[in-house]
């Protein structure tokens, strides 16, 4: 039965932890055998008991403080190595030579173009004039080579630069035939 103010405001992990001590079984003790001696000494337990010592051995035994093994809780002894956690583990860190040995990183982005010294000197050479306003105007032709200069590289047998736009469609010539 609960004796003193110390006694009754113990956590549920201390409770378990005194239970598991107080039976001292090397093959651990089963979650009866831990409620059993929870209930004889502290005698008025909550309604939700078996629940609350359930949920609070799971979690002993996932955060490593108790070991699960052929249904009883077992205190790990000092040797255990820390139970790890879930996924990969990180990679160990290297030690960083000093700030100055380090070379400067590099700029973000895609790294620009190199300059063409060609269209450098065009650049500057026409920096200076100032450009009209507006869409160049066309370059006038002679006045009969648009009609003429297709049917002109047809007939010395070049090769015939078509026009812009959908070709007009042919028209088949209409022959009569005599019977």
């Amino acid at each position: 039965m609960a004796t003193t103010d110390e006694e009754a405001s113990k956590t549920y992990p201390e409770m378990i932890t005194e239970a598991i001590e107080a039976l001292n079984d090397k093959n651990g003790s089963n979650k009866s055998a831990i409620s059993k001696y929870m209930e004889s000494k502290y005698g008025e337990l909550p309604p939700a008991h078996s629940s609350l010592l359930t949920a609070h051995l799971a979690r002993m035994k996932e955060s490593g403080e108790l070991l699960f093994v052929k249904n009883n809780y077992i205190r790990p002894g000092p040797d255990v190595p820390p139970k790890r956690g879930r996924g990969r583990p990180p990679k160990p860190k290297t030690a960083l030579p000093p700030v100055s040995d380090l070379p400067s990183p590099r700029p973000r982005g895609r790294p620009p173009k190199p300059k063409d010294p060609l269209a450098a000197a065009v650049a500057k050479a026409t920096a200076g004039l100032p450009r009209p306003r507006g869409r160049p105007p066309k370059v006038a032709r002679p006045a009969g080579s648009l009609t003429a200069a297709p049917a002109a590289a047809a007939a010395a047998g070049g090769v015939v630069k078509r026009g812009r736009g959908r070709p007009p469609k042919v028209k088949p010539s209409l022959v009569s035939e005599a019977a």
